[in-house]
């Protein structure tokens, strides 16, 4: 439940700023994806959608009543998320970017600990 609620914390925060003050966020994103999503929407549209992703994300983590077997895959596509933004992100490893390393393995961790306990349902 640690993970859960600090990982929801994190998830509300940056949604929700994400969503608000979208611009803000343009820095992070590399000018090979931009080029990418301008035909298709604005970058902060774009933002946006990912913001609400966050939020999902972060009401997951909350949600108790969750069963193991989908938190697992929220977990996955979180870790996915952080993964696109470590490795594909427009700065590189840097002092921002090197603390999401950690909430990476945080995320894969959570991502394990859901399907053992997924594996452990049923076999019940």
């Amino acid at each position: 439940w640690v993970l859960r609620i600090f990982f929801a914390w994190m998830y509300l925060y940056s949604g929700s700023d994400i969503f608000r003050h979208p611009t803000s966020w343009t820095w992070a994103i590399p000018d090979w994806f931009t080029n990418l999503v301008t035909p298709i929407m604005p970058v902060e549209t774009y933002l946006r959608i990912q913001a609400v992703g966050e939020i999902v994300f972060a009401f997951a983590f909350l949600a108790w009543f969750l069963k193991p077997a989908i938190l697992k895959y929220v977990a996955a596509l979180a870790a996915l998320e952080m993964a696109g933004i470590l490795f594909l992100g427009k700065t590189g490893i840097d002092a921002i970017t090197f603390r999401d390393i950690g909430l990476l393995g945080g995320l894969i961790a959570l991502s394990l600990i859901f399907r053992n306990k997924s594996k452990e349902a049923r076999a019940m």
